[in-house]
């Protein structure tokens, strides 16, 4: 069953505004390093596809995933030119260049990764019919890869 309009538009709503939080935060962490180790950066970019995973496993949505992805990529866009003062948060060095191009990349493989719901699973889930109705037999399968004994 899918949610209703105005619930999927508040989903997306808040999709984008946590994601533009996270996006903010991984944009000004990015740059710190520990030693030689750029933990700023690592701890960002797993941040970053943690949230966009769960977001996209928790809601079964593509467009949530893709509207948390749109706000990290437009906090790191508007927080990455000069400020006010002159100061710059994302400056152009080899850790800000991965940064900037590793989250959309990170959008684009979360958002484009296919369902888990094979086509006959889908199928028969639609139709309303899940199997034999025995339960001791397992459903029955159109996959033609399956082996049979």
């Amino acid at each position: 069953m899918r949610s209703s309009l105005p619930a999927r538009l508040g989903t997306w709503v808040v999709a984008l505004l946590v994601g533009a939080v996270y996006g903010l935060a991984g944009t000004i962490a990015h740059a710190y390093e520990l030693g030689w180790f750029p933990l700023g950066l690592v701890l960002a970019v797993i941040g970053c596809a943690a949230l966009l995973v769960a977001v996209r496993l928790l809601t079964g949505d593509r467009w949530a995933a893709l509207a948390t992805g749109l706000g990290m990529m437009l906090s790191t866009l508007v927080f990455s030119g000069k400020g006010p003062g002159g100061s710059v948060i994302v400056p152009e060095s080899p850790l800000g260049s991965i940064w900037t191009i590793a989250l959309p990349i990170l959008v684009a493989i979360v958002v484009a990764w296919p369902e888990n719901v094979r086509p006959a699973e889908r199928a028969a889930g639609a139709s309303g019919f899940r199997g034999t109705g025995d339960p001791s037999r397992p459903p029955a399968t159109t996959d033609a890869t399956r082996l049979t004994p």
